[in-house]
């Protein structure tokens, strides 16, 4: 199919990357630090670290390929239909990652909210007395959802305005961590960074099940690498700039998170900082002062906002790719008459994830996300493209990545490891997602007289 008319290649270089690096960053590395640091046990949390890079590199070669060869709206919805034949298994595929999107897509930008909302808290503590303790949650869920309703306000234009706010995000983005960086550059302590004691990695074992859990936690902070994916169909010279911004932005900002990490334990043992509630915020307390302080975690909500942005601006566009190919409601496939975007599924993506900032805890939201995507969309894509290759041939691909076949090998080994280190509650309700999801394929299809009962009645 090919890409409509209607949407407006308003995005360069610079804007791609920027979107692509606000959505990494967001809440995720502030909030799942202290995660990471008890799980490994201090500073072999910068293994972990290391690990989800290692994964996103990998995966996004993947992505790079697939993004060069098919730059259109909708990302994983466009790479499964193509790849697995958009009138037999791609139809399903491509359908079930539109169903689980209409799941993890507003779960993403709520984890974002909620992370927000988390942090804000560093504000709402300095009142005092019991009252401000028992209103705390409903403080939090209350802010997540006003949160929401903002990006929906700044998304609500067209696409060259929304790559300018997107680079204003990206600069506070980069100048937060490379604060924090600063702060322990000029305060460095080699013997504190690197403070095994008290680790407890008696056996190879013990040290692969800590590597699993930590590296769920990074790899959820590096998600985003492929969000210029979606938004194929507004990129300008695609075939050459997606697969920049994915590596551009995988390779600074892993650079920038290792230095951060390193940064915080040299200020703060490790062991205190595996309880910190917001780490960033005591952080430059440490060093600065409480009004210091205040300033960081600012900056740290404006991080959060931009990456619901970045991800709310992505996630959009894949109802409308699907309703716009007929594979969904056609009414997610109305375009702004003047302002040009997909308004219908934004708003409907945002009323979604109003409603998961409200139900739903913060550390849940991050488990849920990453056992949905590794099946169909991660997983799923690598072993599509394998396919697609042989049918098209490396030649006809625009970016071709290096030492093919291994890195997608390593991809969906990773991708596997991640899916079973989410716990079995995340892995049982993917799962259950998935089987319902084709149930509810099966008898629109029949109804339809789509594939597979297409065949049935010729």
């Amino acid at each position: 199919m090919s890409e409509p008319a209607k949407l407006e290649r308003g995005l360069g270089l610079l804007e791609a990357t920027s979107l692509n690096m606000t959505f990494m960053v967001g809440i995720g590395p502030f909030v799942v630090i202290p995660i990471v640091i008890k799980a490994m046990g201090g500073p072999g949390s910068l293994l972990a670290w290391v690990a989800g890079a290692a994964l996103a590199l990998f995966d996004g070669c993947i992505w790079a390929e697939l993004g060069a060869a098919m730059p259109q709206a909708g990302g994983s919805y466009v790479y499964l239909r193509e790849a697995y034949g958009a009138e037999r298994w791609g139809r399903m595929l491509s359908f079930l990652y539109i169903w689980q999107t209409l799941f993890q897509g507003p779960l993403s930008v709520a984890s974002g909210a909620l992370g927000f909302a988390n942090y804000s808290v560093f504000f709402f503590n300095k009142a005092s007395g019991d009252g401000a303790a028992r209103m705390a949650p409903y403080f939090t869920k209350g802010v997540a959802a006003l949160v929401v309703l903002a990006v929906v306000a700044l998304l609500y234009r067209r696409i060259t305005e929304i790559g300018k706010i997107s680079i204003a995000f990206s600069a506070i983005v980069i100048a937060t961590i490379l604060w924090i960086i600063f702060g322990g550059a000029t305060h460095l302590s080699a013997r504190r960074v690197f403070d095994f004691t008290d680790t407890h990695w008696d056996s190879s074992w013990l040290l692969l099940a800590a590597l699993g859990h930590g590296t769920v936690q990074t790899v959820y902070s590096y998600l985003g690498y492929y969000n210029v994916c979606n938004l194929g169909g507004e990129m300008k010279n695609p075939e050459k700039n997606i697969p920049r911004a994915i590596f551009i932005s995988i390779a600074g900002i892993t650079v920038l998170y290792l230095a951060m990490q390193t940064s915080i334990l040299t200020v703060i043992p490790w062991r205190e900082a595996a309880d910190a509630k917001a780490i960033a915020s005591t952080f430059i307390e440490r060093l600065y002062g409480g009004q210091w302080a205040g300033v960081v975690t600012v900056l740290i909500l404006i991080t959060a906002m931009g990456s619901v942005f970045a991800a709310m601006l992505g996630y959009s566009r894949v109802p409308y790719a699907a309703a716009v190919d007929g594979n969904f409601f056609s009414v997610f496939g109305r375009v702004h008459p003047t302002k040009r975007f997909p308004f219908v599924s934004l708003l409907a993506l945002g009323a979604t994830a109003i409603l998961f900032s409200l139900l739903f805890k913060l550390v849940v939201v991050i488990r849920a996300i990453l056992a949905m995507r590794c099946l169909i969309q991660f997983m799923g894509q690598a072993v599509g493209l394998v396919v697609l290759r042989r049918r098209r041939g490396a030649a006809a691909m625009p970016f071709r990545m290096w030492m093919y076949p291994l890195p997608v090998a390593i991809a969906i080994l990773g991708w596997a490891g991640i899916f079973i280190s989410t716990g079995k509650r995340p892995m049982i309700a993917s799962l259950g997602a998935t089987f319902v999801g084709i149930l509810v394929y099966l008898v629109r299809s029949s109804h339809l007289r789509q594939w597979p009962f297409k065949e049935a009645v010729e």
